[in-house]
C-alpha cells in the first residue's frame, strides 16, 4: 500500500531559502510560518529541561541525568507530492544540510512550469507485517513434526487471532503461520521454526509479538513433539518494507566545478562500486541510515532494530549489498531505495517523550506508514548527498567546514567569533581542536586592543 500524506495546503512550501543561516528563534518563526494554520506547535518540549528527571526514570532503569542531541528539521523535502519539514536529531555535523540540500535536489524548477506538481520523492510502503518466531528444539522427527504444524497452522492462525481481538477490529491481526525446518540434528537436535506474520498497524509490535509468541509457544512445541526455545519477534521484518525513489535532472545535480552529466555518472559509478564490494557498501548504506536514524531518534523510535533489520536485508542474497541504487537515466539520475522500516506511532517513548510527539506534529504524521515513508527518504536523501559530494569536491571539504564550527564553540567563541574562527580553521586545512583554540584566543586579543 502507498503511505498516507496529510492534507497540505498549496500554499505550504518545505523550500525555507536561507534556513540555515537564521538563529534558532527565528528558525522557530520561520517554521511556524510557513506551517499555516498548522503553526500552533508548543517548541518547549523540545528546550533544555524538557524531560523531566521523574519522567526519565519511569522511562528506563538506573537514570541519573538525561541526555540532549540536537533537534532540527531538514528543509525542502517534497514526498508523495506533499512539501512537508523533516524532524532530525543527531549530534554529527552535515547530516541536516546534506538531507536538506539532497531534497532541494529533488524539488522541480520553480521556472519550469511542466514540473508544476511533480518532483521531489515517491514512496509505496507495505503492509505494517512483522514476524514473531517461535522455536521448536530436540524435535524427533522434523519432517513429522513440520507436517504436523502446517496440518495445524489454520487452528493455529484462528488461535493467535482470537488473542488479539483489538487489533483484529483495527483491521490488523495475525495473517499468516509458516513452518521452517532449521536442523534435522545437532546440538538442540531437530530444531524446527515457526513463523507468525502479524499485521500491527500503527504500532511497532514488538511487545504484541513477543506476547502471542508466549501464548502459543506449547501448544506449538506439542505439535512438534519437541520443546519450546526461543519465543520472540524477529527484527528482518523482510515484510514491512519501504521503497523510495526519485528522479534528479542533471541541473541540479551540476557543481561550479562539474557539469551536471560528469556527476550523474560519476554517482551511478559509485552505485556499481557498492553493488561490487561488501566494503564499499557498508559505508554507502552507513549514509542512508545517518538519515533514517536521525528522523527515528526525533520521533522516539526503536532505531537500534531498524539498524538490525537493514543490514540483514541488505545481506539477504547472500553477499552484502546496498540499500539504494543509483542508475542513469537520459538527462537525469534515477535512485531506488528499498528497506525494511518497522516504526510506531502509537505505544513507547511517544507515550512519555514530548519531544517525539512534536517531532511527529511537526512532521504531519499521523501513521506508522507515513512516518516509515519520511524515514526511508531521509535516508534516501543523505545517500544522494554523499555521493554528489563524492563525486564533486571530496566527502571531506563541506563536511570539515561545518566541523569548524563546532571546533570553534568548543574553545569558548560565540557570536560572530564562531564565523571568523571558523573560516580560519577552513581555510587553513588544520581543522583541530588545538588549533581552534590558538585562533580564539588570538582573534580575542585583537578585538580587545
Amino acid at each position: 500500500m502507498s503511505s498516507s500524506p496529510p492534507p497540505s495546503s498549496p500554499a505550504r512550501s518545505s523550500r525555507l531559502t536561507g534556513f540555515f543561516k537564521l538563529t534558532p528563534a527565528n528558525r522557530r518563526a520561520a517554521l511556524l510560518a510557513a506551517l499555516g494554520h498548522n503553526g500552533h506547535h508548543d517548541f518547549r518540549a523540545i528546550d533544555p529541561g524538557a524531560l523531566p528527571i521523574d519522567l526519565a526514570d519511569g522511562m528506563i532503569e538506573n537514570v541519573i541525568g538525561t541526555y540532549a542531541l540536537p533537534f532540527a528539521v531538514a528543509v525542502n523535502f517534497r514526498i508523495d507530492g506533499v512539501d512537508l519539514f523533516v524532524p532530525m536529531a543527531v549530534e554529527e555535523p552535515s547530516i541536516v544540510a546534506a538531507a536538506s540540500n539532497a531534497a532541494r535536489m529533488a524539488r522541480p524548477s520553480p521556472d519550469d512550469a511542466s514540473t508544476a506538481g511533480q518532483g521531489g520523492f515517491t514512496t509505496h510502503v507495505s503492509a505494517p507485517v512483522m514476524i514473531g518466531q517461535i522455536q521448536i528444539t530436540h524435535v524427533a522427527d522434523v519432517v513429522a513434526g513440520a507436517a504436523a504444524l502446517r496440518e495445524a497452522s489454520p487452528a493455529l492462525l484462528a488461535e493467535a487471532r482470537a488473542l488479539l481481538p483489538r487489533l483484529m477490529e483495527r483491521g490488523g491481526g495475525p495473517v499468516a503461520v509458516d513452518v521452517r525446518t532449521l536442523a534435522t540434528q545437532g546440538p538442540d537436535g531437530g530444531v524446527i521454526v515457526v513463523h507468525l506474520h502479524v499485521d500491527c498497524r500503527d504500532a511497532m509490535g514488538a511487545n504484541l509479538i513477543n506476547t502471542l509468541c508466549e501464548a502459543l509457544a506449547d501448544r506449538v512445541a506439542t505439535l512438534a513433539r519437541g520443546r519450546a526455545g526461543l519465543r520472540i519477534l524477529s527484527n528482518l521484518t523482510d515484510g514491512r518494507t519501504v521503497t523510495v525513489r526519485c528522479h534528479i535532472p542533471d541541473a541540479h545535480l551540476a557543481s561550479p566545478d562539474a557539469p551536471g552529466p560528469a556527476v550523474r555518472a560519476a554517482i551511478a559509478a559509485a552505485s556499481r562500486f557498492a553493488e561490487l564490494d561488501p566494503y564499499r557498501a557498508a559505508t554507502h548504506n552507513k549514509g542512508i541510515m545517518n538519515g533514517v536514524d536521525a528522523v527515528l531518534v526525533a520521533t522516539g523510535q526503536d532505531w537500534r532494530a531498524v539498524e538490525a533489520g537493514a543490514h540483514a536485508f541488505a545481506a539477504m542474497t547472500g553477499a552484502y549489498r546496498p540499500l539504494a541504487i543509483w542508475r542513469e537515466t537520459e538527462g537525469g539520475l534515477d535512485g531506488v531505495l528499498e528497506m525494511p522500516l518497522a516504526v510506531g506511532t502509537v505505544g513507547g517513548a511517544l507515550h512519555t517523550h514530548p519531544g517525539a510527539r512534536l517531532a511527529l506534529e511537526l512532521a504531519g504524521v499521523t501513521s506508522a506508514d507515513r512516518l516509515a515513508a519520511i524515514a526511508a527518504t531521509a535516508g534516501i536523501a543523505t545517500n544522494l548527498a554523499a555521493l554528489r559530494a563524492l563525486a564533486t569536491e571530496g566527502i571531506q571539504r563541506g563536511h570539515m567546514a561545518l566541523h569548524a564550527r563546532g571546533l570553534a564553540r568548543a574553545a569558548g567563541a560565540t557570536g560572530e567569533l564562531v564565523e571568523l574562527v571558523a573560516a580560519e580553521l577552513a581555510a587553513s586545512g588544520d581543522v583541530k581542536a588545538d588549533r581552534a583554540r590558538e585562533v580564539y584566543a588570538r582573534l580575542c586579543q585583537e578585538m580587545t586592543r
